[in-house]
């Protein structure tokens, strides 16, 4: 079971674009990540005109290392650590460290 999953809101917490947060597009890899609007960098494109695409220097975004983003707690209203813990039933859930308190929920 994965800590960080898609859609979660994480927050950066090394490197050039630390404390900037956003919400989790992909995984790239084993132990990358793609954050929505976090690490824009400019990207030289050729134009293509069979597929519509229009030549200049784009901006997209680029992968993270999975260690350098962790989930944002929104209660505590900063980045926190996961644990997994393991219900009576059998379930595995994802809480904050924290806390304690599920992030799912």
């Amino acid at each position: 079971m994965r800590k960080i999953r898609t859609g979660d809101e994480v927050v950066v917490i090394a490197g050039k674009n630390k404390g900037q947060q956003g919400k989790v597009k992909s995984f790239s890899g084993e132990d990358r990540v793609l954050v929505e609007g976090v690490n824009l960098v400019k990207k030289h494109q050729k134009p293509n005109p069979q597929a519509g695409i229009q030549g200049g220097i784009i901006e997209k975004e680029a992968s993270l290392h999975i260690s350098n983003v962790a989930i944002f707690n929104a209660s505590a209203d900063k980045a926190d650590k996961v644990a997994i813990k393991t219900l009576e039933n059998g379930k595995r859930v994802r809480v904050f460290k924290s806390s304690g308190e599920e992030v799912d929920a």
